[in-house]
């Protein structure tokens, strides 16, 4: 059974940094883009980054660019958002996601496992 669990969420005040880890079980993946996405309160899933199965192409939304890096370790079947500078707006659940081909896409329908999610609060 094919899992992904995501770790490494919390409450930090503004400026500060978190670094997400999302793990998969189950299956390897090293050949799929993976990606992270966010969902705030009353707002819809967005994309905030994504990565090519090799790790040589990245994509960023503009509100995380620039503050944000994701990286992948195939070894370890795990990807990672780095997230420096955070803002009260970046407050979401971020979950991440596995693609269904190499590339990163922009839609969540062009990804096809998920995580649970894990709860990132920026205090102002």
């Amino acid at each position: 059974q094919v899992q992904l669990v995501e770790s490494g969420g919390g409450l930090v005040q503004a400026g500060g940094s978190l670094r997400l880890s999302c793990a998969a079980s189950g299956r390897t993946f090293s050949g799929y883009a993976k990606a992270w996405f966010r969902q705030a309160p009353g707002k819809e899933r967005e994309f905030v980054a994504g990565i090519s199965w090799d790790g040589d192409y990245t994509k960023y939304a503009d509100s995380v660019k620039d503050r944000f890096t994701i990286s992948r370790d195939n070894a370890k079947n795990t990807v990672y958002l780095r997230m420096n500078s955070l803002r009260p707006e970046d407050t979401a659940v971020y979950f991440c996601a596995v693609g269904a081909s190499s590339a990163p896409g922009l839609l969540a329908g062009e990804y096809t496992y998920w995580g649970q999610g894990t709860q990132v609060t920026i205090s102002s």
